[in-house]
């Protein structure tokens, strides 16, 4: 037994390295020196630390904008695919009704379409509705690629929610909905927030969607995207590590809430 758990960890530790180790090449390239970033051979480690390349991203044209636009969709999307998604899981969690099967497949074949096909259909859909190029239209269009993930996840640990616990909430004096809100709701609480990083780092990465239903409101990803072809090196490196301290500060927030409350809802 002894040997299984060394080689558990073991394997962990491994997927851990393999899964940090493009971040921490981004960060060093990102606070090398442009001269030294250059130089051949170049060391792994710089011999000094230089916020050069991170000031000349952070400044250039557009940055802090997208960066802006970018937060501000991908919170509008954590918020939009909640507010729908999670009474969705609930539904298939507690409700039976015809075709609850076929629903339940539909929602995952909404994810086997890829975007392109749909860039030309939405362009012109949010053309005709005057949402192209808004903030809100591109997060309709990021909570709708979020929702199967979120409805999924919710209504999986709503099953695990005893119903037990509504029905005496409801025979003290409790709607459905009151019983919902104050007893099953806060038991999944944990996938909320699984769904919510989830939602959070979808929408920070996504660039098809946002080069395509956005021009001048464009999100991060899709500003680096457009001028990846002409930037040098260390502005290429520094883009991406900045794109990774947002998503990784939302997590670092969000992730005390899922650790502990998930311990909290298996205890139940």
């Amino acid at each position: 037994m002894r040997w299984k758990k060394v080689a558990f960890y073991a394997v962990a530790v491994l997927f851990a390295i393999w899964t940090i180790m493009p971040i921490i090449l981004i960060a060093l390239a990102a606070l090398t020196p442009r001269q030294e970033l250059y130089s051949w051979p170049r060391q792994f480690i710089p011999e000094n630390i230089s916020l050069e390349s991170f000031r000349f991203f952070v400044n250039s044209h557009g940055v802090l904008a997208s960066t802006v636009r970018s937060v501000v969709v991908a919170v509008a999307t954590v918020f939009v695919a909640l507010l729908v998604g999670a009474p969705a899981g609930y539904a298939l969690a507690r409700f039976r009704f015809r075709g609850k099967e076929a629903f339940r497949i539909g929602i995952l074949m909404t994810r086997m379409f890829p975007t392109s096909l749909l860039a030309i259909p939405l362009a012109v859909i949010y053309l005709k509705t005057n949402i192209y190029d808004t903030m809100g239209g591109l997060a309709l269009m990021h909570a709708a690629l979020a929702m199967p993930f979120v409805v999924l996840v919710t209504s999986s640990l709503f099953l695990k929610v005893p119903y037990d616990l509504e029905e005496a909430a409801m025979t003290l004096g409790c709607s459905r909905i009151g019983a919902f809100i104050r007893v099953s709701l806060p038991l999944a609480l944990p996938s909320l927030v699984a769904a919510g990083i989830y939602t959070f780092v979808l929408s920070w990465n996504e660039v098809f969607a946002s080069a395509v239903l956005t021009v001048h409101n464009r999100t991060l990803p899709a500003h680096i995207i457009s001028t990846l072809n002409v930037s040098p090196l260390n502005f290429k490196f520094a883009g991406g590590f900045f794109m990774i301290i947002p998503a990784l500060i939302f997590i670092f927030v969000v992730r005390r809430y899922l650790l502990s409350m998930w311990g909290v809802a298996i205890n139940k």
